[in-house]
């Protein structure tokens, strides 16, 4: 099988570690199927809690959690975050990670599985289309900006990994969002069109080929073809030649695997993933802007062009995280811990 059938998918990874190493978190064992270290076991009074709603989205059943602050009490007024999922990502991992650390900080945050993805609705199954990811963050907006509590106008947007490319481009347009911040940011619509690294020009028009004849295969009623169903054995994953694919592999598959989280997506979402790009239009971005990354992620090249594009964004700052892979921001104890003291800083100063 070529490579491209299956690399291009991952996007982020986060693993747990044991004295003896990497252990596998068991959704099964957590009420709310959360697989990420530290995750709530259980609703306590007084305590950060977790809110497990659902919400129409133009027609589509929206599966999201809510995290509340501790003491939360609904007729006073907090800030809330927003927190947009990497691609193949759910709720349930390093989003939910970082709502809910952020809701110890004393936000108000949601984070939803995309639509046609996850939990949530919407036929065929794993439909993933930029448009329809950047209306889920408008959708999240939409939905915590009336929930018990929320002050409407201290609302603020982490996306992580493909959510941080989403992200870029819902604020750019909705000006809800007081601020932004991204977490490893990934381009999902280069990576589809040039390959990880711009690796694979030379197969541009072949992809696109690919991608018009499954669509006109779905407009003539037949199968859905889907990209990125090969699972790889270990013997690939370690011949795999960056950091981002190798440990995101293992994430997904291991350490942090979810039934509703997959790679795969429709052939023919290419078409659209194909012709976006995260970084355009960058100058519509007037709102603070903060954008973290590892010093040693292979996908710094996506955060350092967004960023220098962002001309008119106030207060922009780009923060390295000394030493730190695309995916161990979203893991190692002490990457996470910088990632939320400079996000801490960064909310508390913008959405005051």
């Amino acid at each position: 099988m070529s490579r491209f059938k299956f690399i291009p998918l991952l996007c982020a990874a986060i693993m747990l570690f044991s004295a003896g190493g990497a252990m596998a978190a068991d959704y099964t064992q957590n009420p709310f199927t959360l697989v990420y270290e530290g995750a709530i076991t259980e609703n306590v009074k007084g305590k950060v809690n977790i809110h497990q709603v659902t919400y129409k989205l133009n027609g589509i059943d929206i599966a999201a959690n809510v995290y509340t602050p501790a003491n939360y009490d609904e007729s006073k007024k907090y800030p809330a975050v927003v927190v947009a999922h990497p691609n193949g990502g759910v709720k349930e991992q390093v989003a939910g990670l970082y709502a809910q650390h952020l809701a110890e900080q004393g936000y108000i945050t949601i984070a939803a599985d995309a639509a046609y993805q996850g939990a949530s609705g919407g036929t065929p199954r794993n439909v993933d289309k930029p448009a329809n990811r950047i209306e889920d963050i408008h959708g999240m907006a939409d939905y915590i900006s009336q929930y018990p509590g929320v002050e409407n106008t201290r609302i603020g947007l982490l996306g992580i990994c493909g959510g941080g490319g989403y992200s870029l481009k819902a604020a750019q347009t909705d000006k809800r969002f007081k601020s932004i911040a991204t977490l490893s940011m990934f381009n999902s619509g280069r990576v589809r069109r040039n390959g990880y690294m711009d690796s694979q020009l030379s197969t541009i028009q072949d992809r696109l080929k690919q991608a018009s004849d499954a669509r006109a295969q779905e407009a003539a009623g037949g199968e859905f073809i889907y990209a990125a169903e090969a699972r790889p054995t270990d013997e690939q994953i370690a011949k795999l030649p960056y950091d981002l694919y190798r440990e995101g592999f293992v994430y997904y598959y291991n350490t942090h695997a979810h039934p509703n989280s997959t790679f795969r997506y429709t052939m023919s979402s290419l078409l659209a993933l194909m012709n976006f790009d995260a970084a355009t239009n960058m100058d519509l971005i007037e709102q603070s802007l903060l954008m973290i990354a590892g010093s040693k992620a292979d996908s710094l090249y996506m955060t350092e062009e967004a960023f220098k594009k962002a001309v008119n964004a106030k207060d922009k700052e780009l923060f390295l995280i000394e030493g730190a892979t695309h995916i161990q921001t979203y893991w190692k104890p002490q990457y996470v811990e910088q990632a939320m003291e400079k996000m801490t800083q960064f909310f508390g100063n913008t959405l005051k």
